[in-house]
């Protein structure tokens, strides 16, 4: 029996994933439910994944986490780029048009406060810590931004591994902390409406903590902050690696 069921599961690697993560959005919802909206599912879901990824990594030595485990293979596939953009690209087809355009100059000036605001404070924090080139600065300052953009800003620009690996540490911490955050601190910062929810995936940048956070506050506000949120990474892809880049090197040297 074990050995007919392993056999299943390497050979519908995909679907095995599928059943996986249910399994964990499932244990994650119902343990969010204990909290009593204080704490989104999504983000308990992200937290038993990084438990799993570490166990993964950590009993195969590999370098892929969970999918290390040939056994779970199917879940790099799954969390791979090709689904992850699929997602993104579905939750924007929830938006109005209507109540995008209402936004105009604010939400573009909401995402270049959100890029600066999150390299100043990658910057900051990787200065304390000893770091004093701008490589590595940027670098850092762009996994604050989202952990895409630090690992395609540090590849752009020659990071070591180590620092790419900080960075993405840091994006997915933010983007734990903006999922925890954002039902908290909804009402006093009027989170309660498209106009509002997109400024806040503007600035906030991380599309899956602004999608988890606003899932927590109003469903319905979800593809408006993570529309932004999408606008965010890839200016940040763009930015990074050459304005921001040369900005620091010509403050830090």
């Amino acid at each position: 029996m074990a050995a007919m069921f392993t056999k299943l599961m390497t050979g519908n690697g995909l679907i095995a994933a599928f059943i996986i993560i249910g399994l964990t959005s499932w244990v994650a919802y119902k343990l969010a439910s204990l909290t009593k909206g204080r704490i989104h599912g999504s983000a308990i879901a992200i937290f038993l994944g990084l438990i799993l990824a570490y166990i993964g990594g950590a009993t195969t030595g590999g370098h892929r986490g969970f999918a290390s485990i040939p056994l779970f293979a199917g879940v790099g596939v799954m969390g791979g780029s090709m689904f992850r953009d699929f997602a993104i690209v579905s939750t924007a087809f929830g938006a109005d048009i209507r109540e995008i355009k209402k936004v105009g100059g604010v939400g573009v000036l909401s995402l270049l406060l959100g890029i600066v605001t999150s390299w100043i404070a990658g910057v900051a924090v990787a200065y304390a810590f000893g770091y004093r080139d701008s490589v590595s600065l940027t670098t850092i300052g762009a996994g604050v931004a989202t952990f895409i953009v630090g690992p395609v800003t540090g590849a752009a620009i020659g990071a070591s591994s180590g620092v790419i690996a900080i960075s993405i540490a840091a994006g997915v911490v933010k983007s734990v902390l903006v999922m925890i955050v954002t039902p908290l601190v909804a009402k006093a910062v009027g989170l309660n409406n498209p106009q509002s929810a997109m400024i806040f995936g503007g600035l906030m940048g991380t599309t899956s903590g602004t999608a988890a956070g606003m899932a927590a506050v109003d469903p319905k506000l979800v593809p408006y902050a993570a529309m932004t949120a999408t606008f965010y990474t890839g200016l940040g892809c763009l930015t990074f690696p050459s304005v921001i880049y040369f900005a620091t090197k010509a403050i830090f040297g």
